[in-house]
């Protein structure tokens, strides 16, 4: 039998932080083994809820936690599991913006003190800034010019179109979508306070074509898929 006749179209629920390794990947999958991945992307807890909520897809990719309690609850098959990457989070403004200086944790202080709206999200890399905030003493001094929204898209679409003096943040694969639509990116948060997300993917139990999914992962797991990702920003 050819190739072709055993072309399956592959359901994945993601994480919208590899999106666009993923993509690229996808490209991939369709040369080498005639697969169609059919690629939903969520923030992590939109996945938790649809999860919850008993959809099936054919491969879920997911931080590290989610995975943990999908394989609790029996979703996926643990030892399919295999990891995609860790994804750190970095600072944007308007492409015609002022690049301020965030090299340094105290840098990144005094830009947010005097920066006019601070966005962020409210999934996994907003979580976090939350405490980093918290932990620098400037929470509650940033919270009356602080914007969220429930995923990093929108968080990007509303430093393109601001007009004041904005710093937002998001997942670096993220921020590298909207480069070329009126984005910068200063810089990842400093090292000593920067936060990766990992992410992993995995076969869930339900998959309408498990064999194929199976092939999807040991594809992921090649050399040439992970520098495929690395090249997008997904260490």
């Amino acid at each position: 039998m050819c190739a072709v006749s055993l072309a399956a179209d592959i359901r994945v629920l993601s994480a919208g932080s590899v999106e666009p390794g993923l993509h690229v990947f996808a490209g991939q999958v369709k040369r080498d083994l005639g697969h169609e991945l059919r690629i939903q992307f969520n923030t992590a807890p939109q996945i938790a809820k649809r999860l919850a909520a008993g959809e099936v897809y054919d491969i879920l990719i997911a931080p590290p936690a989610a995975i943990e309690q999908a394989i609790k609850d029996g979703k996926v098959i643990a030892g399919t599991r295999v990891p995609v990457g860790r994804v750190g989070a970095g600072i944007i403004v308007r492409s015609s913006a002022a690049s301020p200086d965030v090299a340094t944790v105290e840098a990144l202080k005094h830009a947010l003190l005097g920066a006019d709206s601070v966005v962020y999200n409210t999934a996994s890399t907003g979580l976090y800034l939350e405490t980093l905030f918290g932990n620098l003493g400037i929470l509650d001094r940033l919270k009356p010019n602080t914007t969220r929204y429930p995923n990093g898209p929108s968080v990007m679409e509303h430093v393109i179109n601001g007009r004041g003096n904005e710093i937002g943040f998001g997942a670096i694969p993220e921020i590298r979508m909207y480069e070329s639509k009126g984005l910068k990116l200063v810089g990842p948060l400093p090292a000593e306070v920067q936060n990766y997300t990992s992410y992993d993917a995995v076969v869930m139990t339900g998959a309408a074509s498990p064999e194929a999914a199976r092939a999807v992962l040991r594809e992921l797991a090649t050399p040439a898929a992970k520098a495929m990702f690395a090249a997008h920003g997904v260490e």
